[in-house]
């Protein structure tokens, strides 16, 4: 997730009497930038709860009302969640992939400095639908290997897919991705030494119980659907996915280059 800030500079008058008062605000901007600093050192890790308002007051020698005016300027920049009568949790990590021609999972990840790769959730021989068929260039009820997934960075979940490939091309894929967990490694080893997105199609909704499960999130916070299509360079497609990303932990970027 990319943060912006904005600073105002506002006209001081002349000094007097309450000249004093920047001074006293600035101990909540100083006190919310060494909590920015913690959150951002991984001393409070995406997900925990901070010390209550009585707690850093006491840390930091102020009154609650301060912590309440740093708290929310946190808030506001997105770094933390302020939930009534529980407390002020950090906000889960943001990561900003891309949706190009040959962008990968985790080479959008290592982009993103993260590391990540894909978990085969399950595995199983379906017969094409007429639109699979349609996508895939198959006849109707031709087999297809189903593959459910989930894509992880940093031991958090960012999106669950359902992927289908033609059988018999890609008999043996699900081992290589267990093995490797990429589905880029699975294609080379099929003989497929590149390829590309031919379209991607977004939409947001709200998740079943099973995507908010394996997402890690309540059922009633939506998520980015991604329907998408593969070619190999002949430009055969190998694969139609469709796939729930948490969109509190991801932002897309489309991108329209060729390389």
């Amino acid at each position: 997730m990319t943060a912006t800030t904005s600073t105002q500079v506002l006209a001081n008058p002349a000094p007097t009497a309450r000249t004093a008062r920047p001074a006293r605000d600035s101990f909540w901007t100083r006190i919310a930038a060494e909590l920015a600093e913690a959150i951002g050192s991984g001393i409070y890790p995406p997900g925990q709860r901070l010390p209550s308002e009585h707690a850093l007051a006491e840390q930091f020698g102020v009154n609650r009302h301060t912590i309440r005016r740093s708290l929310a300027s946190l808030c506001s920049q997105g770094l933390v969640r302020i939930t009534q009568g529980s407390g002020t949790y950090v906000e889960d990590f943001a990561v900003d992939l891309a949706l190009g021609k040959r962008v990968r999972h985790q080479q959008g990840l290592a982009q993103a400095g993260l590391r990540g790769s894909l978990v085969v959730l399950q595995e199983q021989t379906v017969r094409a639908t007429s639109a699979l068929a349609k996508a895939l260039q198959v006849p109707a009820r031709s087999p297809l290997l189903q593959l459910r997934v989930i894509g992880q960075a940093e031991g958090q979940p960012l999106h669950v897919s359902e992927r289908y490939f033609p059988l018999p091309r890609f008999e043996g894929l699900a081992t290589m991705v267990r093995e490797t967990g990429s589905i880029t490694a699975g294609f080379t080893a099929h003989g497929v030494a590149d390829y590309t997105r031919r379209e991607s199609r977004i939409t947001a909704e709200l998740p079943d119980a099973a995507v908010a499960a394996e997402l890690r999130q309540p059922a009633t916070r939506p998520v980015l659907l991604v329907e998408s299509l593969n070619v190999d360079l002949a430009g055969t497609p190998i694969e139609w996915a469709r796939a729930w990303f948490a969109g509190d932990r991801v932002k897309l970027t489309i991108t329209h280059d060729d390389e």
